[in-house]
């Protein structure tokens, strides 16, 4: 494949896990270095870029639920993790040269704007990384459902879902060496195997509104960049019937 993307405006999905450090807590400033080295790579090729980023490595909202504490309080515990993620990231984003936003749907004004849509695909079209944080701003959903809604509201050409696996599977691979990977999947099959890529409010409002999804390891170097030139890389979700199997 070529250098050129193929791609002109794009939304990554962080999980937190993304940026933890040791056993999966905090976060590790030389995975943020190294995530922002990736995502220069691809700005260099002139695509614009939105990210959103989970809160798992501080606190996850459903685990403190089931520990007792009222799910709404949890929830929006978990979403000023997500804030604190995306700080940590817009740092190490600027100190490679990339002029970055942190939008927040929880007002927090002092570090962060507050979220509109307009000033949001402002920032993109001058070209800085926009970092959507602070989840939908409601209890309730997850940043799963955050990077759907704002890669449909700002425009975004795809949502490249970043994870620790190289793609969508048939079964858990760690648990079932038999588990094929797909290359390509409807939303609607994703829905009816339960195969958890995102949750189904997710997928469902990217069913909708046609948009796409490509599930891919972001913990490989190269990876990121060699997707958006056109690598066959992860799996792609979309609104196609054609279920692809590799090797198949």
């Amino acid at each position: 494949m070529g250098t050129e993307a193929k791609y002109k405006r794009i939304l990554i999905k962080l999980s937190g896990e993304a940026l933890a450090g040791e056993g999966e807590f905090g976060i590790d400033t030389n995975k943020a270095h190294s995530l922002a080295e990736e995502i220069k790579e691809v700005h260099d090729l002139g695509v614009e870029i939105a990210l959103v980023v989970g809160g798992g490595n501080i606190i996850r909202g459903t685990n403190l639920a089931k520990a007792g504490i009222d799910r709404a309080t949890a929830d929006y515990m978990g979403m000023l993790a997500t804030i604190q993620n995306a700080l940590a990231l817009q740092d190490a984003c600027e100190k490679k040269g990339l002029y970055t936003r942190v939008q927040s749907a929880i007002e927090i004004n002092s570090i962060a704007e507050s979220y509109i849509r307009r000033r949001a695909v402002r920032h993109l079209e001058k070209r800085r990384i926009v970092i959507f944080a602070g989840g939908t701003g409601n209890p309730y959903f997850t940043t799963d459902t955050t990077a759907s809604l704002r890669a449909v509201e700002v425009g975004c050409d795809v949502i490249l879902k970043a994870t620790k696996v190289d793609g969508v599977y048939t079964a858990d691979p760690k648990k079932d060496n038999t588990a094929q990977r797909y290359s390509q999947i409807s939303f609607m099959e994703s829905i009816n195997r339960r195969l958890k890529v995102m949750d189904s409010t997710a997928l469902s409002l990217c069913m909708e509104n046609n948009m796409s999804i490509i599930v891919f390891d972001i913990f490989k170097r190269g990876n990121l960049k060699d997707l958006i030139t056109g690598n066959n890389i992860g799996t792609l979700i979309s609104n196609s019937e054609d279920i692809q199997i590799d090797g198949k």
